[in-house]
């Protein structure tokens, strides 16, 4: 089960038991996803189950009805939900729980109805007994028919319209109408005023015993193979139901009781015979022909045993007690084939659906060691189209499935778009698995299975032809051993292939480096001469900037920078985006609620940004490697480039800032006065936005990056790297204060005040002579440093209790670092006092 089917199922049940608070369902889904074990089905434990259910149950044999009708229809996951019924019938509890809640639902909704109130008009009319008859019947035929099932007919035109509607461009072959249209093809009884059966029946019962027995013998031998008798003629059947026969009453009671018992022949190759007539059409799919074909081989025979019996008959060697004792062998194959045919029509069975009711029947008859031979010959032969689609894909990466039968289904999605499109998940949802098409015997292989041809569906699409060296023919067989050995083969070859693929061919980690270089500023000595360069540009609105000058000087930071030596330096561009770094954190962090609703409502009333706010890298990546640097993974890169991009611009003012005091040392003593606290307030930004720049480049990023460069040295498979590399983004995202709105909003408070201040500062350096007074300055000062050290407070007392409650010990590094001398740890214990004692009140 999908994590998003897990989400909806667990919103979806306390949604219904109308569950308030508690950890919501976010907490129940960590834990079911923790404690989820498979399945094991036993018939000892199936059988447990729904005995315990019956006996709690009000009402035993309509629940054993519904079961035994489900589990005909082969239903998936009946036996694990029963098994969970059960145990929730032992909780007395839960028990009261759900009862408490049924209750409600009923009151709620006899409240809802009982304000709407029906009254039936009063009539004086009479039925006779005879009228009400008529209207009886009529009204048990419109039940019939709307309780039937709908025609083969419909039923193939609805499978086709599906079919075409996901294939358009290979539709299923049709056979034409008049296959249809001419019952005397189909091999199964004609019945209607047509028929045989319309003749006059001629009375056999005032005949000899002796005449009697051989016109029976002579119907008998014609019932055996879907044609209708002198005088026993098989009734009608409505939809999918049993074929039955009307025999001559006249008929002495010995010879109808040994009619009686032959007939169930009949009526089995009835059902048979429609079946294979049925199933075999195009509509549905390979496995079907292949379960009909093998059918057909076995009435073949049965087909051969009919013959000898009516040359037997010739002879004047048969008599009906020879029939019946020469009919019981294939009686019980007739049944059981009979019995499989009703099972794949009442479940509407396809391909994988089809092979799992067939595995399931022969495991099942391990004790009677002939029906398990039959059935086993059955799922050999409707498994080579399933197995010949399985071999394809888990050998070449191949998906030929002309009739939407394999568990792996493909989807239209354009590998280019994985590295434009955010939202792509060409990864996820190019080959999906179809939970009702994976055989049961399979089930515990699907996830390898989808993975081993994704990841030979890759190496192919580079242009490289890909056949697995140990490929073998997968065959059926009750040993699921076998399965696992070829799957488990095929797996590791695919996945050795991919990695080397994309470690050695595409340098996977060379490019890893390259994209650290500049989005992580790995490359000191390029990052400061390109912001030399293209700091007047960037100071400039958006709207002003030309692009191609950035570009420009881009290339010439690069060609001028230690990172001439990377070999690929030309796939960095640079990209000015539509929000500062800030608002683009908050929007992803209020995604689908009231905070972003805000954030867009204040977006139009935004200063329009220069360069330096919307300034960003971008970097070109191609198939395969697009495959884990998507851009999912580039905009985390942005993310916490534009952060440390943001920092240093910050620094880069604050140190301008310093060129001021050599300015300031002209003045009179009273304004160098004034100064003097100004410099010791930018002295503590500056170490503040150091420190924290430190803290993020040496503490987070660097461990991190050689954590993931070891994991993807030991990584086995391609979904190992790509977890590998997105964990690595998401530590460095979180322990970077860029997941927390709460701290990112101080952060950005923070950041904002030390600008202000530089630029107060910058003004107040060319007005310094007009500055005699100095009290509005001095007043300025401290405005700026009571904000700051409020501010700085506020986020180090955010810090300790994050990392106290949420166990992030990372961020208490940052504590350590902006308090190295003690200074606010007096006062932030005298927070946390207060804090706790408004908890306590």
């Amino acid at each position: 089960m999908s994590e998003f089917r897990i989400h909806h199922d667990v919103n979806e049940l306390l949604s219904l038991l109308h569950v308030r608070g508690g950890e919501g369902a976010e907490g129940y889904i960590d834990l079911l996803q923790k404690h989820r074990t498979p399945y094991v089905t036993t018939t000892v434990s199936s059988h447990s189950a729904k005995v315990k259910i019956a006996e709690f149950s009000e009402t035993p044999d309509d629940f054993l009805r519904k079961y035994d009708e489900l589990k005909s229809k082969n239903v998936r996951n009946l036996d694990p939900l029963v098994y969970l019924l059960s145990k929730l019938s032992e909780d007395k509890e839960m028990l009261q729980c759900l009862q408490q809640n049924a209750k409600e639902r009923s009151e709620s909704s006899a409240n809802t109805t009982s304000t709407t109130s029906y009254t039936l008009p009063s009539t004086t009319t009479k039925m006779s007994m005879q009228e009400l008859d008529e209207l009886r019947k009529k009204l048990g035929n419109v039940t019939a028919i709307s309780n039937a099932p709908q025609s083969a007919e419909v039923t193939r035109k609805n499978l086709r319209e599906r079919h075409n509607k996901k294939n358009p461009t290979q539709l299923n072959p049709v056979f034409p109408n008049w296959v249809y249209d001419r019952p005397a093809l189909i091999g199964d009884f004609i019945t209607g005023p047509s028929g045989p059966g319309a003749e006059p029946v001629v009375p056999v019962g005032t005949m000899p015993l002796s005449s009697q027995e051989q016109a029976l013998l002579e119907d008998l031998l014609f019932v055996l193979i879907g044609v209708d008798g002198r005088d026993i003629t098989a009734q009608p059947v409505l939809g999918r139901q049993n074929r039955s026969f009307i025999v001559n009453p006249t008929l002495d009671m010995s010879i109808k009781e040994l009619v009686n018992r032959i007939l169930p022949v009949a009526s089995y190759f009835s059902t048979i015979t429609r079946f294979v007539e049925e199933k075999s059409s195009f509509e549905y799919g390979q496995v079907n022909h292949a379960l009909t074909a093998a059918m057909r081989t076995l009435m073949k025979e049965y087909m051969i045993l009919v013959t000898q019996l009516e040359h037997l008959h010739r002879q004047g060697l048969l008599s009906l007690q020879k029939l019946w004792f020469y009919i019981q062998p294939p009686m019980r194959t007739m049944e059981i084939l009979a019995s499989i045919a009703s099972s794949v029509d009442k479940g509407d069975c396809m391909g994988g659906s089809t092979l799992s009711l067939l595995h399931d029947r022969t495991f099942n008859f391990t004790g009677d060691s002939q029906a398990q031979e039959l059935c086993l010959y059955l799922t050999k032969a409707a498994s080579v189209p399933y197995f010949e689609i399985l071999e394809k894909w888990i050998y070449r990466g191949i998906i030929n499935d002309p009739y939407s039968e394999f568990m792996v289904e493909e989807h239209e999605l354009q590998k280019e778009k994985i590295q434009e499109d955010y939202n792509d998940k060409y990864w996820d949802q190019r080959y999906t698995i179809i939970q009702h098409r994976i055989p049961s015997f399979l089930q515990k292989m699907a996830d390898k299975i989808l993975s081993t041809g994704k990841y030979l569906n890759v190496v192919r699409e580079c242009g490289r032809d890909v056949t697995c060296p140990e490929a073998k023919e997968v065959l059926y067989t009750l040993k699921e051993r076998v399965y696992v050995e070829q799957i488990e083969k095929a797996y590791n070859y695919a996945s050795k292939v991919l990695l080397n693929f994309l470690m050695e061919e595409k340098e996977l980690v060379s490019r890893l480096r390259s994209i650290k270089h500049y989005f992580l500023m790995d490359k000191g000595d390029f990052f400061v001469h390109f912001m030399d360069l293209t700091e007047e540009e960037l100071k400039r609105p958006v709207d002003d900037i030309v692009p191609s000058r950035l570009e420009a000087l881009l290339e010439l930071a690069l060609r001028m920078s230690t990172a001439n030596t990377d070999p690929f330096k030309d796939d960095l561009k640079i990209e000015l985006m539509p929000h500062n770094v800030i608002t683009q954190l908050l929007r992803v962090l209020a995604i689908e609620t009231k905070q972003e609703k805000a954030v867009i409502n204040a977006e139009p009333t935004e200063a329009a940004h220069t360069g330096l706010e919307a300034f960003s890298f971008d970097y070109i990546v191609k198939w395969p490697l697009s495959l884990i640097i998507n851009r999912k993974a580039l905009t985390r890169y942005q993310m916490l480039f534009r952060h440390i991009f943001h920092c240093k611009h910050v620094e880069r003012l604050l140190c301008n800032v310093w060129i001021t005091n050599k300015d300031a040392k002209q003045h009179s003593l009273h304004s160098t006065k004034w100064f003097a606290a100004a410099f010791a307030l930018r002295q503590r930004m500056l170490n503040f936005v150091q420190n924290i720049q430190y803290y993020m480049m040496f503490e987070v990023m660097e461990p991190t990056w050689h954590i993931m460069e070891n994991n993807l040295k030991s990584a086995s498979n391609i979904d190992d790297v790509l977890c590998h590399h997105t964990s690595f983004l998401d530590n460095c995202l979180k322990d970077c204060m860029l997941t927390n709105q709460e701290l990112l909003k101080i952060f950005s408070r923070l950041m904002s005040d030390c600008i202000a201040f530089t630029n107060h500062m910058q003004s107040a350096a060319e007005l310094a002579d007009a500055l005699k007074s100095g009290g509005g300055f001095e007043a300025a000062i401290g405005r700026f440093d009571s904000n700051f050290s409020s501010m700085l407070l506020d986020l180090l007392d955010k810090l300790s209790i994050y990392s106290t409650n949420d166990c992030e010990h990372s961020m208490i590094n940052i504590i350590y670092r902006l308090d190295f001398n003690g200074f606010y740890t007096e006062r932030l214990s005298r927070m946390a006092i207060e804090r706790s004692q408004k908890a306590a009140a």
